[in-house]
């Protein structure tokens, strides 16, 4: 190997611990070092122009050098952008103690979680207290207290998720009443929301799932036009005194006699729209009379005590309250959508 080469091969080594030892502390000195050692007239762009020169039975060990050199610049390089990229992260961090945070903007509550909490307090101002029960019912609870006879037809008025034989998800909270009534000697005068299940087809109109708020008041002397004060108190609270209302006969197994209410539709004002069924009413709540079956099933005298129950769906009260016109945009969670709403105080 002749002495050029052999220059070369030291040059190199050399040039290797003065990569190890070299001290960079800032992004100046970094970019210096880039430079002197990477950039298109440094250092190693010099040794690859010398290495052109080289004989080729001396290429092999003097390329092999020079690669590794190259690598371990490279290496330097790379981690030291790193430290120093971290190390200015944390300097800027030590200066920017006393700005100001960053605004963080506020949330929502879900239109669904509004409405609930309306309807809610509406009926805490008449005097109904609040309870809850579980989501997955037994039979007795779910249907057999309330009237369903097995067999019943009524029961096909509600499709059921069974998780076994006799369980299943509710298909109401007026489950919920039956549990309170077993418990509780009148005056009971209660509101029960919740989360129910039914298998049914997805559509604007219906959901597998949806919430409900079921009540009932049981005393002495209570009679429908009880019933009907404190649904026109309620309706009129939500949308105002110039709502128009109907009741319709209608027919539920626990109540007796049943009612459904109707309202005039506030999506399209009563002129007709899919919401409505091109009617200009909506259906809103079912209502009635507690069946005294349903009070002898839970050891109150029917004789003597009398009451009335309704149930409610959070969801349709809630596509007329926001002019949603399909309650699947509910569950979809497009923050788009969600952020229609109040913000959190």
């Amino acid at each position: 190997m002749n002495i050029e080469n052999l220059e070369m091969l030291e040059r190199i080594k050399n040039l290797g611990k003065e990569i190890e030892e070299k001290a960079i502390e800032n992004q100046k000195a970094l970019e210096e070092f880039r430079i002197h050692y990477l950039g298109r007239k440094g250092v190693l762009s010099e040794l690859f122009e010398s290495f052109k020169l080289a004989a080729n039975e001396e290429k092999k060990q003097i390329g092999k050098e020079l690669n590794e050199l190259k690598q371990k610049i490279q290496e330097k390089y790379d981690t030291l952008v790193e430290k120093l990229s971290v190390s200015e992260v944390n300097s800027n961090n030590e200066q920017d103690l006393s700005l100001p945070a960053q605004p963080m903007a506020k949330g929502s509550r879900h239109p669904l979680s509004l409405i609930q909490n309306e309807l809610i307090s509406t009926f805490m101002k008449l005097g109904f207290s609040i309870a809850d029960g579980p989501e997955i019912e037994d039979d007795w609870h779910n249907f057999s207290a309330l009237n369903f006879p097995e067999n019943h037809p009524a029961r096909d008025m509600q499709d059921t998720f069974f998780v076994e034989k006799e369980t299943a998800l509710r298909t109401h909270t007026t489950s919920v009443q039956v549990r309170l009534l077993e418990k509780k000697s009148p005056p009971i005068k209660v509101i029960m929301p919740g989360r129910v299940y039914r298998n049914e087809a997805i559509t604007a109109r219906a959901n597998c799932f949806f919430h409900q708020i079921d009540g009932v008041y049981i005393d002495r002397n209570v009679s429908f036009a009880d019933l009907k004060q404190t649904m026109y108190y309620f309706v009129q609270e939500l949308f105002g005194k110039e709502v128009k209302i109907r009741f319709r006969p209608s027919y539920f197994p626990f109540t007796e006699p049943s009612a459904e209410m109707d309202i005039d539709c506030r999506i399209c004002k009563g002129k007709g729209c899919n919401v409505c069924k091109y009617s200009g009413w909506v259906e809103i709540l079912g209502c009635g009379m507690v069946d005294p079956n349903v009070l002898e099933n839970c050891k109150i005298d029917s004789k003597e005590f009398t009451g009335y129950a309704f149930g409610l769906g959070v969801e349709r009260v809630a596509m007329l309250r926001y002019d949603v016109k399909d309650l699947r945009t509910y569950f979809e969670n497009d923050v788009r959508f969600l952020d229609q709403f109040t913000p959190l105080s």
